[in-house]
C-alpha cells in the first residue's frame, strides 16, 4: 500500500480542521443544554445576584484564559457566528474595573485551553488553518512577550488545562475530530510532556480545576454530536495516578466555566449555576446569569466570581459581556 503524499496529508489535515470549525460553530449555534433554558432558581430575594461588570473589548467564545494575581487574562477564541479564529490577548483588572490589550498571540486559533503556572500564562492546543493543534505558547508577564514551548504529543482542541503542583495537565479534548481520554503532563523544568493515567471515558468540552490536592474534571461531551452531555465528575489523584468517580452534578454541563473558591467549586453554564461544597459533599444551585452563555470563562478575584464572554442563548451570538457575583458567605 502506498504512503499518502504530502498533498493528501495536507488535504486530510485541512479537512479535519474544517470539521472542528464546523463542530465548534454548531456548538455555539445550539444551546448546550436544553434543560438549562428551562432552569429557574428559587433563591431568597436578599441572596447575591449576578451583576454586570465592564465588558471585554471584543466579543468572543472558546477562549483560553487564566488568573494571575488579581488579574484575569483572556487569549485567542473565535467569533462563533463566522468561525473566525482570533489572536487577541487581553487582561481584566477587576479591582480597577478595566480591560487592557496586550501583545497578540503569534497565531490566531480557537478552542485552546489556558492556565497559569509560575507567573506565566500558557495557551495549549486549539485549531485553525494555520496551526497544528499541538502548539504551546507562553506569555511572560515581565518581558511582555510570547514564546514557544514543547508541543503537545498529539493535536488537541476543546480540551481542559489545569495547573497542579508545578505541572500542567492537558485533559481530554478532540484529537482533533474525536473525543479522547488522554492526559498529557507538562513539566516546565524540562520543557517536556509525559502521559498520566487516561480519563475513564473520552471527553471534550469539559472543565478541570485543582481542588483539595487533586484534579477534578467536570462534565463535558462524550460524543461530537449534540448529544452525550455529561453530569459526571472524575477525580484524579496524582500520587496514585488514578481516576475515581466524584459527586455527579445535578445537571449535565459542557463548555462550562469553573472556578475554585475555598472549599467550593463554582460551575457556570448558560442558565445553570452549580456550587459544590466539600464540607457537605453536596451540589446546590445558584442564581442564573442575567445573560445565559456557554463557552465562557469563570474566575474568582477578591471574593467575586466573574463569568466572561461566551456564546449567548437564545440569541446564539458571541458576547463581550462580563458578569460578577459575590462568593462571600
Amino acid at each position: 500500500m502506498r504512503s499518502p503524499s504530502r498533498s493528501e496529508d495536507s488535504r486530510r489535515r485541512t479537512g479535519a480542521i474544517l470539521l472542528v470549525f464546523a463542530l465548534l460553530l454548531a456548538l455555539c449555534l445550539v444551546p448546550a443544554t436544553a434543560v438549562a433554558l428551562r432552569f429557574t432558581n428559587s433563591h431568597r430575594a436578599d441572596a447575591p445576584r449576578w451583576e454586570f461588570a465592564p465588558s471585554m473589548p471584543h466579543r468572543r467564545s472558546y477562549t483560553a484564559s487564566a488568573r494571575i494575581g488579581d488579574s484575569i487574562y483572556v487569549a485567542a477564541g473565535m467569533v462563533g457566528n463566522t468561525g473566525r479564529p482570533l489572536d487577541l490577548f487581553e487582561r481584566f483588572d477587576p479591582l480597577r474595573d478595566s480591560w487592557t490589550s496586550l501583545p497578540s498571540l503569534p497565531k490566531a486559533f480557537s478552542a485552546a485551553a489556558g492556565a497559569a503556572l509560575g507567573g506565566r500564562m500558557y495557551v495549549v492546543g486549539g485549531n485553525s488553518l494555520e496551526t497544528s493543534g499541538r502548539q504551546v505558547f507562553v506569555y511572560d508577564m515581565r518581558r511582555r512577550g510570547w514564546s514557544v514551548r514543547a508541543p503537545l504529543p498529539a493535536p488537541r482542541t476543546n480540551l481542559a488545562l489545569v495547573a497542579h503542583r508545578g505541572k500542567l495537565y492537558a485533559i481530554g479534548g478532540l484529537d482533533p475530530v474525536k473525543p479522547t481520554k488522554t492526559v498529557f503532563v507538562y513539566n516546565p523544568a524540562t520543557n517536556s510532556w509525559s502521559k498520566a493515567a487516561p480519563l475513564p471515558e473520552a471527553l471534550h468540552a469539559l472543565a478541570a480545576v485543582s481542588f483539595r490536592g487533586e484534579i477534578w474534571a467536570l462534565g463535558g461531551r462524550t460524543t461530537t454530536d449534540l448529544n452525550g452531555v455529561s453530569r459526571r465528575v472524575w477525580i484524579y489523584n496524582p500520587s496514585r495516578n488514578r481516576w475515581r468517580a466524584g459527586p455527579r452534578m445535578p445537571e449535565p454541563m459542557e463548555t462550562l466555566g469553573a472556578a475554585v473558591v475555598g472549599d467550593r467549586i463554582h460551575a457556570v453554564l448558560e442558565s445553570v449555576y452549580l456550587i459544590y461544597d466539600a464540607r457537605t459533599g453536596r451540589w446546590t444551585r445558584g442564581p442564573s446569569l442575567q445573560v445565559p452563555r456557554h463557552a465562557l470563562a469563570a474566575y474568582d478575584v477578591g471574593g467575586d466570581l466573574y463569568a466572561i464572554g461566551g456564546c449567548i442563548v437564545p440569541q446564539l451570538e458571541d458576547s463581550p459581556i462580563v458578569e460578577s457575583i459575590s462568593t462571600r458567605s
